[in-house]
């Protein structure tokens, strides 16, 4: 799993006939400590995020799990949204 932040929407109006009825966002990886990291995303929605949402988001596979039965032909899925992130370096 993935830390991001939505940071907007995407528009497509010719996709894939599997992505027809999905929502796509352009998500913004961060490190653990918030700090952007790597290029924007775009991602499915599977939870109804919102701009500037904190967002976690798997990759590969796993990330048309939560479309099940429907096959959706996608590459990285937002899975949760978070509330709070808590990180002790120290530990």
């Amino acid at each position: 799993m993935y830390l991001g932040r939505v940071i907007g929407r995407v528009w497509a109006t010719v996709k894939d006939p599997g992505l027809a009825t999905q929502r796509l966002l352009l998500v913004q990886p961060l490190t653990p400590e918030g700090q952007p990291t790597g290029k924007r995303l775009v991602v499915t929605d599977a939870m109804g995020a919102g701009a500037g949402e904190l967002v976690y988001w798997s990759k590969g596979k796993e990330s048309s799990f939560p479309f099940l039965p429907t096959e959706v032909p996608t590459e990285m899925t937002i899975v949760g949204i978070v509330d709070a992130v808590n990180v002790d370096r120290g530990a």
